[in-house]
Protein backbone atom coordinates (compact mmCIF):
# COMPACT_ATOMS: atom_id res chain seq x y z
CA UNK A 1 0.00 0.00 0.00
CA UNK A 2 3.39 2.23 0.34
CA UNK A 3 2.35 3.48 -3.17
CA UNK A 4 -1.17 4.90 -2.54
CA UNK A 5 0.46 6.69 0.81
CA UNK A 6 3.32 7.76 -1.34
CA UNK A 7 1.00 9.28 -4.06
CA UNK A 8 -1.21 10.99 -1.59
CA UNK A 9 2.00 12.30 0.63
CA UNK A 10 2.86 13.97 -3.04
CA UNK A 11 -0.87 15.36 -4.10
CA UNK A 12 -0.25 16.86 -0.99
CA UNK A 13 3.00 18.64 -1.23
CA UNK A 14 2.44 19.72 -4.54
CA UNK A 15 -0.90 21.82 -2.62
CA UNK A 16 1.23 23.78 -0.76
CA UNK A 17 1.77 21.20 2.45
CA UNK A 18 4.92 21.16 3.60
CA UNK A 19 6.28 17.45 3.49
CA UNK A 20 7.67 17.27 7.03
CA UNK A 21 3.87 17.64 7.78
CA UNK A 22 3.20 14.47 6.85
CA UNK A 23 4.05 11.57 8.82
CA UNK A 24 3.37 7.30 8.77
CA UNK A 25 3.28 4.16 10.89
CA UNK A 26 4.99 4.80 14.46
CA UNK A 27 5.45 8.89 13.59
CA UNK A 28 1.77 8.69 12.98
CA UNK A 29 1.07 7.54 16.69
CA UNK A 30 -2.34 9.29 17.97
CA UNK A 31 -3.80 9.24 21.35
CA UNK A 32 -7.08 7.62 21.41
CA UNK A 33 -10.19 7.94 23.77
CA UNK A 34 -10.69 4.10 24.68
CA UNK A 35 -7.12 2.90 24.66
CA UNK A 36 -4.17 4.65 25.15
CA UNK A 37 -2.76 5.59 21.31
CA UNK A 38 -3.65 3.72 17.63
CA UNK A 39 -0.41 3.93 15.27
CA UNK A 40 -2.25 5.22 11.92
CA UNK A 41 -0.70 4.78 8.69
CA UNK A 42 -0.50 8.64 7.68
CA UNK A 43 -1.08 11.35 9.87
CA UNK A 44 -1.14 14.88 8.49
CA UNK A 45 0.31 17.24 11.57
CA UNK A 46 0.92 20.44 10.98
CA UNK A 47 2.02 23.49 13.30
CA UNK A 48 1.33 21.71 15.93
CA UNK A 49 -2.42 20.73 14.84
CA UNK A 50 -3.59 17.53 14.11
CA UNK A 51 -5.80 17.78 10.13
CA UNK A 52 -5.82 14.25 8.95
CA UNK A 53 -5.40 10.66 9.72
CA UNK A 54 -5.65 7.55 7.18
CA UNK A 55 -5.54 3.99 6.95
CA UNK A 56 -4.60 2.19 3.88
CA UNK A 57 -5.43 -1.49 4.03
CA UNK A 58 -5.36 -4.35 1.68
CA UNK A 59 -7.47 -7.67 1.34
CA UNK A 60 -5.89 -10.21 -1.18
CA UNK A 61 -6.96 -13.62 0.46
CA UNK A 62 -8.83 -15.31 3.44
CA UNK A 63 -11.34 -12.77 2.52
CA UNK A 64 -14.02 -13.72 5.40
CA UNK A 65 -11.96 -13.69 8.09
CA UNK A 66 -9.80 -10.38 6.73
CA UNK A 67 -13.05 -8.86 5.73
CA UNK A 68 -14.42 -9.27 9.25
CA UNK A 69 -11.51 -8.03 11.02
CA UNK A 70 -11.17 -5.12 8.58
CA UNK A 71 -14.53 -4.02 9.53
CA UNK A 72 -14.32 -3.62 13.05
CA UNK A 73 -10.59 -2.06 12.75
CA UNK A 74 -12.03 0.64 10.88
CA UNK A 75 -15.43 1.05 12.72
CA UNK A 76 -13.56 1.33 16.07
CA UNK A 77 -10.31 3.50 15.22
CA UNK A 78 -12.09 5.84 13.44
CA UNK A 79 -14.63 5.98 16.49
CA UNK A 80 -11.80 6.35 18.97
CA UNK A 81 -10.31 9.05 17.30
CA UNK A 82 -13.28 11.17 16.98
CA UNK A 83 -14.26 10.82 20.57
CA UNK A 84 -10.57 12.08 21.28
CA UNK A 85 -10.76 14.97 19.64
CA UNK A 86 -14.34 15.51 21.22
CA UNK A 87 -12.72 15.16 24.67
CA UNK A 88 -9.64 17.66 22.91
CA UNK A 89 -6.79 15.34 23.00
CA UNK A 90 -5.75 17.21 19.51
CA UNK A 91 -6.21 20.79 20.83
CA UNK A 92 -5.84 23.53 19.27
CA UNK A 93 -6.45 21.22 16.44
CA UNK A 94 -9.85 21.37 13.79
CA UNK A 95 -12.03 18.47 14.02
CA UNK A 96 -9.39 16.00 11.74
CA UNK A 97 -10.34 14.44 8.45
CA UNK A 98 -10.40 10.24 8.73
CA UNK A 99 -9.78 8.62 5.62
CA UNK A 100 -9.69 4.53 4.93
CA UNK A 101 -8.83 3.61 1.73
CA UNK A 102 -8.80 0.38 0.74
CA UNK A 103 -7.53 -2.13 -2.31
CA UNK A 104 -8.64 -5.78 -2.83
CA UNK A 105 -8.14 -8.54 -4.75
CA UNK A 106 -10.45 -8.88 -7.48
CA UNK A 107 -10.26 -12.66 -8.05
CA UNK A 108 -12.76 -15.85 -8.59
CA UNK A 109 -12.46 -16.27 -4.69
CA UNK A 110 -13.44 -12.53 -3.57
CA UNK A 111 -16.74 -12.96 -6.04
CA UNK A 112 -18.14 -15.99 -4.76
CA UNK A 113 -21.23 -15.47 -2.55
CA UNK A 114 -20.45 -16.88 1.06
CA UNK A 115 -23.48 -18.07 2.96
CA UNK A 116 -24.54 -16.15 5.62
CA UNK A 117 -25.26 -17.38 9.12
CA UNK A 118 -28.55 -15.83 10.48
CA UNK A 119 -29.75 -17.95 13.21
CA UNK A 120 -32.17 -15.06 14.86
CA UNK A 121 -32.09 -12.33 12.97
CA UNK A 122 -31.97 -11.70 8.99
CA UNK A 123 -28.95 -9.82 8.05
CA UNK A 124 -29.87 -6.50 5.57
CA UNK A 125 -30.88 -6.93 1.84
CA UNK A 126 -27.67 -5.50 0.66
CA UNK A 127 -25.60 -8.64 2.88
CA UNK A 128 -27.97 -10.83 1.03
CA UNK A 129 -26.30 -12.76 -1.92
CA UNK A 130 -23.70 -10.19 -1.68
CA UNK A 131 -20.18 -11.48 -2.99
CA UNK A 132 -16.81 -10.42 -0.95
CA UNK A 133 -16.90 -7.65 -2.92
CA UNK A 134 -19.87 -6.48 -2.52
CA UNK A 135 -19.42 -6.38 1.46
CA UNK A 136 -16.32 -4.63 1.37
CA UNK A 137 -18.12 -1.79 -0.80
CA UNK A 138 -20.93 -1.61 1.75
CA UNK A 139 -18.32 -0.87 4.69
CA UNK A 140 -16.90 1.66 2.82
CA UNK A 141 -19.81 3.50 1.66
CA UNK A 142 -21.85 2.87 4.92
CA UNK A 143 -18.68 4.51 6.94
CA UNK A 144 -18.90 7.56 4.43
CA UNK A 145 -22.63 8.10 5.16
CA UNK A 146 -22.64 7.52 8.50
CA UNK A 147 -20.01 9.80 8.97
CA UNK A 148 -17.98 7.25 10.62
CA UNK A 149 -15.09 8.29 8.07
CA UNK A 150 -14.81 11.59 6.41
CA UNK A 151 -13.94 9.99 2.70
CA UNK A 152 -13.00 6.58 1.66
CA UNK A 153 -11.89 5.14 -1.82
CA UNK A 154 -12.76 1.04 -2.65
CA UNK A 155 -10.46 0.15 -5.54
CA UNK A 156 -9.80 -3.81 -7.21
CA UNK A 157 -7.39 -4.99 -9.11
CA UNK A 158 -6.61 -8.51 -9.87
CA UNK A 159 -3.29 -10.27 -10.21
CA UNK A 160 -2.44 -9.11 -13.95
CA UNK A 161 -3.43 -5.63 -13.65
CA UNK A 162 -1.94 -5.24 -10.53
CA UNK A 163 1.70 -5.89 -11.40
CA UNK A 164 1.04 -2.90 -13.70
CA UNK A 165 -0.25 -0.21 -11.14
CA UNK A 166 -4.24 -0.86 -12.59
CA UNK A 167 -7.08 -0.43 -10.96
CA UNK A 168 -10.98 -0.64 -11.27
CA UNK A 169 -13.18 1.65 -8.76
CA UNK A 170 -16.82 -0.47 -8.49
CA UNK A 171 -18.84 3.03 -7.11
CA UNK A 172 -18.69 6.55 -7.67
CA UNK A 173 -18.89 7.55 -4.30
CA UNK A 174 -15.75 5.71 -3.21
CA UNK A 175 -13.79 6.63 -5.90
CA UNK A 176 -9.90 7.76 -5.56
CA UNK A 177 -10.57 11.21 -6.60
CA UNK A 178 -12.83 11.66 -4.91
CA UNK A 179 -11.27 10.90 -1.52
CA UNK A 180 -8.03 13.17 -2.57
CA UNK A 181 -10.42 16.07 -2.99
CA UNK A 182 -11.96 15.94 0.06
CA UNK A 183 -9.12 15.37 1.70
CA UNK A 184 -7.22 18.24 0.14
CA UNK A 185 -10.61 20.60 0.52
CA UNK A 186 -9.79 20.29 4.34
CA UNK A 187 -6.01 20.42 4.76
CA UNK A 188 -5.37 23.14 2.32
CA UNK A 189 -8.34 25.39 3.77
CA UNK A 190 -6.50 25.19 7.52
CA UNK A 191 -3.16 25.62 6.31
CA UNK A 192 -4.49 28.39 3.98
CA UNK A 193 -6.34 29.75 6.70
CA UNK A 194 -3.18 30.49 9.11
CA UNK A 195 -1.28 31.45 6.78
CA UNK A 196 -3.86 34.65 6.14
CA UNK A 197 -3.67 34.84 9.76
Amino acid sequence: MSGFEGLVEDVLVENGLPRESIVHDHAATLPGYYRPTKRWDTAVIHDGQLLAAIEFKSIASSFGNNLNNRAEEAIGSNTDLYQAYEEGAFAPSPAPWVGYLILMADNEDSNNVPRLHEPNFPAADEFQNATYIDRVEQLCLRMVRQRITDGSAFLLTDEEGGLEGEYRQPNEELRFGRFIRSLLSHVTAHVDHERDG
